[in-house]
C-alpha cells in the first residue's frame, strides 16, 4: 500500500494501535433515509459556499428534497446555475451573491432569507480557502484573507444565525471544520489553524447554547471531513513549487451526505469517514508522533505533483475554474503518478549504451 511505503515501523505499529478505536467509532450513518427527506421539504436553508465543492452538493441534495435554499457565494453566476437545477427539481432557491469576510454582506444574506421564507432553520458556513507552501513563502496578505474568510468568516454566519435562532428558539447552525481541525498539518499552517478555530468556536457556542436553557433545540455541529477531491485543490494558493496533493483522498458524495443528515440529526463534532476517525483518534492518543506522521507524508506527496509557478489561487478574488461539486484532483494525482514511474531511474538514465 503507498501509505504502508510512506511510514517507518514504528509509525505503522502506532497506526495499528489506534485504528481499531477509531474503526469502531465509524458505525454512525451519514446516509439520508426517506423520513429524513421529507423532513427536508418546506425548511429553509443557508448555503454559505454554494458554488462548487460541498456547498454545491448539499445545495442540490437539499434542492432534490424539495427544500427552500438559500445560495450564497462569491460567484454569482454558478449559484444561478446552481439555482436552476433546484427548481427544476422541485425546491426553491433563492441567489445572494456574498463575500462571507464581509459581515455587513453577511447580514444582508440573512434579510434576505427571511424576507423571502419567513424564517431560516439550518445555516451552513462551508465557503473556504486555504494555502499551500512553507509557512515564510506565503504571503501575509494570502493568510490575512484565509482568516477573513475561514474563520471570521464562520464567526460572522454564527452571529447572525444564533441570534436568529436564540430569538425563534429553534435552529442549527453547521460549521465546516476538517481533519485539520484536530490534526495540525504542515505546508498548510494558517488553513489549520483557522480549522482549529473553527472547532473551539463550535465547542464554546455549545456551552453557551447549554446556559441558555436552549440545547434540546439550537444546535451547533462542526463535521470534519478528511482530505475530499473537490475544486478547493484547484483553488488553493500555492508557493509549494508544487500541485498540491493529499494521500487517499475521498470523494465528495459521503460530506454531502454527512452535512444534510446532520442538519437533521445534529452532533456537536463529526469527522467523516474511517479515516478521518482515525485521524482524530491517533491525534488524541499519539499527538506528536500523528503530526510528525502527517506532516511527513505531506511533505512527500507535494513532492510528487507537477511542477506549478506560485498562485493566489482563488484567495483574494474568485476564479473561473472549479466549477463542479468534485475536483478532478485524484485522477490528476494518478497522472502525476504514472508520468513518474514511466520515467528512467537515475541508474538507467547512466548506464551506458551496448551499441
Amino acid at each position: 500500500m503507498p501509505l504502508l511505503k510512506c511510514l517507518s515501523r514504528s509509525a505503522i505499529a502506532a497506526l495499528m494501535v489506534v485504528s481499531t478505536p477509531a474503526l469502531v467509532g465509524c458505525a454512525a450513518s451519514t446516509q439520508i433515509g426517506r423520513g429524513d427527506a421529507q423532513r427536508i421539504a418546506g425548511r429553509t436553508y443557508v448555503v454559505v459556499g454554494a458554488s462548487s465543492g460541498f456547498g454545491r452538493g448539499a445545495a442540490l441534495a437539499l434542492g432534490r428534497s424539495h427544500a427552500n435554499v438559500v445560495l450564497a457565494a462569491r460567484r454569482a453566476d454558478l449559484l444561478e446555475e446552481v439555482a436552476a437545477e433546484i427548481r427544476q427539481a422541485g425546491g426553491q432557491a433563492l441567489v445572494v451573491p456574498t463575500d462571507v469576510a464581509a459581515p455587513d454582506q453577511v447580514e444582508a444574506l440573512a434579510v434576505a432569507a427571511e424576507q423571502r421564507f419567513g424564517h431560516i432553520d439550518v445555516w451552513m458556513n462551508i465557503a473556504g480557502v486555504g494555502a499551500a507552501g512553507r509557512f515564510w513563502d506565503v504571503p501575509v496578505a494570502d493568510y490575512s484573507r484565509i482568516v477573513d474568510v475561514n474563520l471570521k468568516g464562520v464567526i460572522y454566519g454564527s452571529h447572525v444565525a444564533l441570534r436568529r435562532f436564540i430569538a425563534q428558539g429553534s435552529g442549527t447552525l453547521i460549521n465546516m471544520g476538517s481533519v485539520e481541525s484536530e490534526v495540525p498539518l504542515a505546508y498548510h499552517t494558517t488553513y489549520a489553524a483557522t480549522k482549529a478555530g473553527v472547532l473551539s468556536l463550535g465547542r464554546s457556542l455549545n456551552q453557551e447554547i447549554r446556559h441558555a436553557g436552549l440545547a434540546r433545540t439550537v444546535k451547533v455541529a462542526t463535521v470534519m471531513p478528511w482530505a475530499v477531491d473537490t475544486p478547493f485543490f484547484q483553488h488553493t494558493a500555492n508557493y509549494s513549487g508544487h500541485a498540491d496533493r493529499m494521500i487517499l483522498l475521498d470523494g465528495p458524495d459521503e460530506v454531502v451526505a454527512a452535512l444534510v443528515r446532520v442538519s437533521l440529526h445534529p452532533r456537536e463534532e463529526l469527522p467523516v469517514g474511517w479515516k478521518a476517525r482515525m485521524g482524530v483518534m491517533s491525534h488524541h492518543l499519539l499527538p506528536d508522533l500523528t503530526e510528525r506522521i502527517s506532516a511527513n507524508i505531506h511533505r512527500a506527496e507535494i513532492a510528487k505533483g507537477t511542477p506549478t509557478p506560485p498562485t493566489s489561487g482563488s484567495v483574494h478574488a474568485p476564479m473561473p475554474e472549479g466549477r463542479g461539486i468534485e475536483g478532478g484532483v485524484r485522477a490528476r494525482m494518478k497522472a502525476e503518478d504514472r508520468a513518474r514511474d514511466a520515467e528512467p531511474t537515475e541508474g538507467a538514465k547512466a548506464a551506458p549504451s551496448r551499441n
